[in-house]
């Protein structure tokens, strides 16, 4: 007989599936010490960019929340440099520099988010990455149904934003987890989407630059 617990869990991991931000096998994250202090920040890191032929507009960065900005930060860890580690209940995104310091970002975060917490690697990227809504999603959301099998073309408006790693567990399967960019910058601390792990399209692209895909690509997420 299915104890209620695992029956929730069963229905989180379902629910997951159908937003097409799902993982079931991840293991359970190292214990971390680490302090938050901001060493420097990069306020003025979010002006207009032109990338790859797509002019990203600059974000009114004065209104998201300075804790929000990418800043390096103190950061005891045993992980190693070049980890990237997700606390999803404060909204940061860690990418380990090592000698005791992070660079961190500001996320927003999809509901759905908190149903699972461990290890998986970023097996590739992509650059303004082409976005295929689940099946679910255009059953309830028939405007997106075109875009299920094409997929929409990348672009300022793209879910997806400026770019996309995906996550994928030890056994080398698709969480279809994702970190991303984001063209909705009043989002980042929030998590009232559906989805994944978004980041503002400048931060994302920071990001991006620092990871080298691989299963030395660690990425942990921590409730």
């Amino acid at each position: 007989m299915r104890t209620r617990s695992s029956m929730i869990a069963s229905g989180l991991i379902g629910m997951l599936a159908l937003l097409g931000c799902a993982t079931s096998t991840l293991a359970q994250p190292k214990i971390l010490d680490f302090r938050g202090d901001s060493e420097t920040i990069y306020s003025d890191a979010y002006g207009p960019v032109t990338d790859a032929g797509f002019k990203l507009p600059a974000i009114p960065i004065n209104r998201v929340d300075k804790k929000f900005h990418r800043q390096v930060v103190h950061f005891d860890t045993q992980e190693r440099a070049g980890t990237i580690i997700v606390n999803t209940r404060e909204r940061f995104l860690y990418y380990v520099m090592g000698d005791g310091k992070a660079m961190r970002y500001g996320i927003g975060v999809g509901k759905q988010g908190f149903a699972w917490a461990g290890e998986a690697y970023i097996a590739w990227k992509q650059e303004w990455p082409t976005w295929h809504p689940p099946k679910e999603m255009a059953q309830r959301k028939p405007d997106v149904a075109r875009y299920v099998d094409d997929g929409m073309g990348p672009g300022l408006s793209n879910p997806l934003g400026a770019r996309a790693m995906y996550l994928y567990n030890e056994k080398g399967q698709d969480t279809l987890f994702r970190l991303h960019g984001t063209p909705e910058w009043a989002s980042i601390g929030t998590a009232a989407s559906s989805g994944c792990i978004r980041l503002m399209n400048q931060d994302v692209i920071d990001l991006y630059s620092r990871v080298r895909p691989g299963r030395s690509a660690k990425v942990v997420v921590i409730q």
